[in-house]
């Protein structure tokens, strides 16, 4: 017998779009990465269109394995997740199932989704540098320059194990080779203002504080510090930088994706493909940029203007699921040079 979905909850949050009565057999259940605001309007727009009452659950960590040990038995039909990484992860594991759709092929290009159909970019963000409007006079750079030794002391980022570290690194192999990206990583540590620490946006305040000049971070951090009115310094913090897209004139820009996939098991399989495919319309794209500072990965459909502010750039083209398939050796990578542990 499947678990009650109910039954099944246990984590840090949990949201019900309700459905009117005559459509209340009709559901979906998504297992979540993404944090329930950002997903409350997308929710509510689907059930709006399709009566197909979505439940929601919140998770920062372990949501894969959840779904591995409820087996033939989990409520899942849908993981939404943050990271190619993690949905590359996913698929490995064996806890998704192709989804042959033509819909889907039409709005996500081939290089935002699975070669095998087992999961689907929604939107994309891309790893830049927010440089000191005080301090750096250049407006230009690569994710090479950073190893160039005039940025001695002069560098923050967060953990090298982090997933949006271990992405960049894995692009740098993808595009080097792994001997020549080994040496980038060292160049790029012994860089290092302090160890690496705290989150994007911690990076940016230690810009803001003097503590380095250059920091790696994700583009939509500046748009959540933009637009922060209950902590107000954090945009003191995005007004002290400007954000420089590296690459854009040659190779691109490193970008990740958030994405979803289609649980092995799914219950509701039909109505989680109907929500795919819905995700991936222009009408749920707008929503989820102009939601959470990201662009879109439909074409056609614009960023927030908030985002067209930061500039226009040009995102690297290499497939994702090359990068992917470089992250186990970007992670070793970060062991062998000792990168968390800074500039010697």
């Amino acid at each position: 017998m499947r678990h009650s979905f109910w039954a099944t909850v246990s984590v840090a949050a949990l949201l019900t779009i309700p459905a009117s009565a005559s459509h209340a057999a009709s559901e979906v259940n998504i297992y979540s990465y993404r944090q329930p605001f950002l997903i409350e309007p997308l929710l509510e727009a689907f059930q709006k269109e399709t009566g197909i009452r979505a439940n929601l659950i919140f998770a920062k960590q372990g949501l894969e394995t959840r779904i591995e040990a409820e087996g033939e038995n989990s409520p899942a039909d849908l993981l939404l997740s943050t990271d190619v990484g993690r949905l590359e992860a996913a698929k490995q594991q064996g806890i998704a199932q192709p989804v042959p759709s033509d819909i889907l092929k039409a709005n996500i290009p081939a290089r935002y989704r699975d070669a095998d159909d087992q999961w689907f970019g929604l939107t994309t963000r891309a790893r830049v540098v927010y440089a000191s409007k005080e301090r750096v006079e250049q407006n230009s750079i690569t994710y090479e320059d950073l190893a160039d030794p005039k940025w001695k002391g002069r560098i923050c980022t967060r953990s090298g194990q982090h997933d949006y570290t271990i992405g960049l690194i894995a692009s740098m192999i993808v595009h080097h080779g792994e001997a020549e990206a080994r040496t980038w990583l060292e160049g790029l540590k012994a860089n290092l203002a302090r160890r690496p620490t705290g989150d994007d946006r911690a990076q940016v305040k230690a810009v803001y504080a003097g503590e380095c000049d250059l920091a790696l971070g994700n583009t939509y951090y500046m748009g959540k510090m933009q637009t922060n009115d209950k902590e107000p310094e954090q945009k003191e913090w995005a007004a002290s930088v400007r954000i420089l897209f590296p690459n854009t004139e040659g190779r691109g820009t490193h970008v990740n994706i958030s994405g979803m996939l289609l649980a092995k098991h799914a219950p509701n399989r039909d109505n989680a493909i109907k929500l795919m495919e819905f995700l991936s319309s222009a009408e749920a794209q707008q929503i989820y940029a102009e939601g959470n500072f990201e662009y879109p990965v439909l074409d056609g459909v614009e960023p927030s203007d908030i985002v067209k502010s930061w500039g226009v750039f040009t995102p690297d083209s290499v497939a994702l699921s090359k990068i992917a398939d470089a992250r186990k050796t970007a992670s070793e990578l970060v062991d062998i040079v000792d990168f968390d542990a800074g500039a010697n």
